[in-house]
C-alpha cells in the first residue's frame, strides 16, 4: 500500500518509518513552520514600534499599514501553507474556488475562505509557529541541555538518560505533531462546500444498505447468464438468417439493421452490468476500475487516485458507485470541458474529490442525483460535502470510513 502522509506512515509503519524520508520531511515542515512565524512576528513588532515611538498620524498610519497587509497576506500565506503541506502529505490541497473579482471586490470579502485564510495566516504566524518551536526545542534542544548538566552538577547524570530517551523519541514526536497540524491545515485550507446529510436514523433504513447489496447481486447474475446469453444467442440467429438471404434485398436491409440495433442494445446491458459490479474492481481494485470508467466518459477525465489494491468490498463498491454517478452527473449536467478525479487513503479514511470545470449550481434537490449520492455514503457511515458556486467549479467531497 502506498503511503502518502507522515502521520500514515507513523501509524501503519512505526518502525519501519525511521529509514524513510518521512521523519526528516517532519522535520523540514516544523522548521520552514517557526522561522516562517519567527519572520512574520519580526514584522509585526517592528510596525507595532511605529504606534508606540510615532507620533499620532504616524500610529494611525502604521495601525492601517498593518490591518491592511493582514488582510493582503492571508492568500499568498494560504498558498505557501498548501505548498508546504506537501512535505508530510503528498496529496494535493488545492485552493477552494473563489468569487470572481478583484481583490477590492466585496464579493472577495465576503466569501468565508477569504476570512478563513486571514485566520489561518494569524494562527500560523502566532499559537502554531510557536507549538512548531516548541517541538523542536522538547525534542532537540532539551535533551542537549540535559546532556551537558553533569558538567555543573555531577550528580545530575540521571538526566542524561532522559536525554537520551528524548532525543531517541524524536522522529516519532517531530512526525506526530508535523501529522496533526498537515490535519489542520488541510481542514482549515481545504475545500467546504455544503455537507449533504440525509436523516438515517430510521434502522429500517440501515437495513436497505444490506438488502440494496444483495439485490443488486442477484439483478447482475440474472442479466448476465439470461438476458445477456438470450441476447448473443439471439446475434448468432440472426447472423444465419442473413447468410440466407439476398444481398441488396429489402429482408437483407432489415436483418443488417436488426443487428446492428442488437448489438448496441448488448453493448448497453454489458455496461449496465459492468456498472453494477466491474470485475476490474475486484480483480485489480478501485483506482483501476475508476480509470476504466473515465476512459468512457465523454468528459475527458484526469485521474489521479493513490489507493491500495486492497479495500473492503462494501467500501470500495460506494467509493465505485459515487465515482460513476459523478461523472454521469458532469456529462449529462455540467456542461463540462474537463473533469478531474483524485484522493487517496488518509489513515483510516478514503478520501476522493471530484471536480469539473462546468456551469456549477449544482443543487441537491434539482434531481440531479446528489441527494441519492448522499445517502449512499451515509448508509456506508461516510459523508458528501459539495461546493458547486454559480459559473463553477464544481467539487464534490467524499469520505468513507475504511478502518
Amino acid at each position: 500500500m502506498r503511503i502518502v502522509t507522515a502521520w500514515q506512515a507513523l501509524d501503519q509503519q512505526p518502525l519501519r518509518f525511521l529509514a524513510t524520508a518521512w521523519p526528516w520531511r517532519s522535520l523540514a515542515f516544523l522548521l520552514t513552520g517557526a522561522l516562517l512565524g519567527a519572520g512574520l512576528v519580526g514584522v509585526v513588532a517592528v510596525g507595532t514600534s511605529g504606534l508606540a515611538l510615532g507620533g499620532p498620524w504616524v500610529a494611525a498610519g502604521t495601525a492601517v499599514v498593518l490591518v491592511v497587509s493582514v488582510g493582503l497576506a492571508g492568500r499568498p500565506l494560504a498558498a505557501l501553507e498548501r505548498a508546504r503541506l506537501r512535505l508530510v502529505d503528498t496529496a494535493p490541497l488545492p485552493a477552494p474556488p473563489r468569487p470572481a473579482g478583484r481583490w477590492w471586490s466585496a464579493a472577495r470579502w465576503r466569501a468565508p475562505l477569504t476570512w478563513r485564510e486571514i485566520g489561518f495566516a494569524l494562527l500560523a504566524a502566532t499559537a502554531l509557529a510557536a507549538l512548531d518551536a516548541g517541538v523542536l526545542g522538547f525534542s532537540l534542544v532539551l535533551p542537549v541541555l540535559l546532556f551537558v548538566s553533569p558538567i555543573d552538577d555531577p550528580t545530575a547524570w540521571p538526566l542524561v538518560a532522559l536525554g537520551i530517551l528524548l532525543l531517541a523519541a524524536t522522529p516519532w514526536t517531530v512526525t506526530a505533531w508535523a501529522g496533526a497540524r498537515a490535519t489542520l491545515t488541510r481542514t482549515v485550507l481545504g475545500p467546504r462546500g455544503t455537507e449533504l446529510a440525509p436523516d438515517l436514523s430510521d434502522v429500517a433504513t440501515r437495513r436497505l444498505l444490506g438488502a440494496f447489496a444483495t439485490e443488486r447481486a442477484r439483478i447482475e447474475r440474472d442479466l448476465h447468464d439470461g438476458a445477456q446469453q438470450r441476447l448473443v444467442a439471439l446475434g448468432v440467429t440472426l447472423g444465419l438468417a442473413r447468410l440466407d438471404a439476398v444481398d441488396g434485398s429489402a429482408c437483407a436491409a432489415r436483418l443488417d439493421t436488426a443487428r446492428d440495433e442488437l448489438g448496441l442494445a448488448l453493448t448497453e446491458l454489458r455496461d449496465l452490468v459492468r456498472g453494477l459490479d466491474p470485475a476490474t474492481l475486484a480483480d485489480n481494485g478501485l483506482a483501476v476500475a475508476v480509470a476504466d470508467r473515465a476512459r468512457r466518459c465523454p468528459v475527458p477525465v484526469e485521474v489521479d487516485l493513490h489507493l491500495p489494491v486492497e479495500l473492503p468490498p462494501a467500501v470500495a463498491g460506494t467509493a465505485y458507485f459515487v465515482l460513476t454517478e459523478a461523472l454521469t452527473n458532469i456529462a449529462r449536467h455540467s456542461g463540462a470541458t474537463t473533469a478531474s478525479i483524485g484522493g487517496g487513503r488518509h489513515a483510516d479514511q478514503l478520501v476522493l474529490e471530484v471536480r469539473d470545470d462546468g456551469r456549477g449550481g449544482a443543487d441537491p434537490t434539482g434531481g440531479t442525483g446528489l441527494s441519492g449520492l448522499a445517502e449512499r455514503v451515509a448508509l456506508a457511515g461516510g459523508r458528501l460535502r459539495l461546493s458547486s458556486p454559480e459559473g463553477g467549479p464544481t467539487l464534490l467531497r467524499v469520505e468513507l470510513p475504511c478502518g
